[in-house]
């Protein structure tokens, strides 16, 4: 097709379609690389976040308990986090998973100031980055999702 030719609108008015994703390899490659990295965000907080959490492990003990938070602020914390991790990999979820997540980073590095000086400070607004980038190119899900609660209400 020469970049003279015009090509037809379908019927819900967009260019593309209602939805359409880019034919482009270019497009395919950006796809692919953004389910990636959700995927490795995934995979971190389910076990290198969550996991130490949800089963008590010393190290993470003893960092609530210098917070204050104790054992209950440890266990919702790791349910937090493995919920993220979890809807990072259901496509409607994905969009408010990541803005979720990236909430816990900035309370996650609030407390780093805060209470360890800073010392691991730079990890959550690393980890904000993605999860950012994440919730802004999976927008599109949340007029799905919020359909579907609103029709849960209905019912």
């Amino acid at each position: 097709m020469s970049e003279t030719t015009v090509r037809p609108v379908p019927a819900s008015g967009s260019p593309a379609g209602a939805g359409a994703r880019p034919t482009t390899g270019r497009g395919r490659r950006a796809r692919l690389a953004l389910r990636a990295l959700q995927v490795l965000l995934a995979l971190f907080y389910a076990v290198a976040s969550a996991l130490p959490k949800l089963i008590a492990h010393s190290s993470a003990v003893e960092s609530f308990d210098e917070i204050g938070w104790g054992s209950a602020g440890m266990y919702a914390v790791g349910a937090l986090e493995l919920a993220g991790a979890v809807g990072l990999l259901v496509p409607v979820l994905q969009s408010a998973a990541a803005a979720g997540l990236g909430a816990l980073m900035v309370g996650a590095f609030v407390v780093q100031v805060a209470v360890f000086d800073g010392q691991y400070a730079a990890t959550p607004l690393i980890l904000l980055v993605p999860l950012a980038l994440i919730a802004w190119a999976r927008r599109g899900h949340n007029a799905q999702l919020l359909r579907r609660l609103g029709r849960s209400r209905q019912g």
